[in-house]
């Protein structure tokens, strides 16, 4: 009986992974958009805990990729998350959100 608790248990746990939001869906349902220093922002606040989530992934991996740009290229890391914010401004999906360089949030 145990393990078969045990076994729904982690059949479970494995299953939310399957209902994680995305970036791209936090995007298109407007809960998140490029902010003007290359990071992801909350469009909508409070945030919801799967959107905290998501935000704080995507920013840790974003943050320590520009690490590495900035020191391949002899940059300042902000330097290299501002060039990112451009392209990434440029590549929003019209609908999605960025913000602009007052850090008003624009719909594209």
């Amino acid at each position: 009986m145990k393990r078969i608790l045990v076994g729904l248990c982690l059949m479970l746990l494995g299953s939310n992974a399957a209902f994680a939001l995305s970036l791209q869906e936090a995007k298109t349902g407007g809960l998140v958009g490029e902010r003007n220093d290359g990071y992801v922002g909350y469009v909508v606040t409070p945030p919801r805990d799967d959107v905290k989530a998501v935000v704080k992934n995507v920013n840790n991996k974003r943050r320590a990729k520009f690490a590495d740009s900035a020191k391949s290229n002899n940059l300042k890391i902000e330097q290299v998350a501002h060039r990112f914010y451009q392209r990434a401004m440029k590549a929003t999906a019209a609908g999605n959100y960025y913000q602009d360089a007052g850090g008003a949030w624009v719909k594209k």
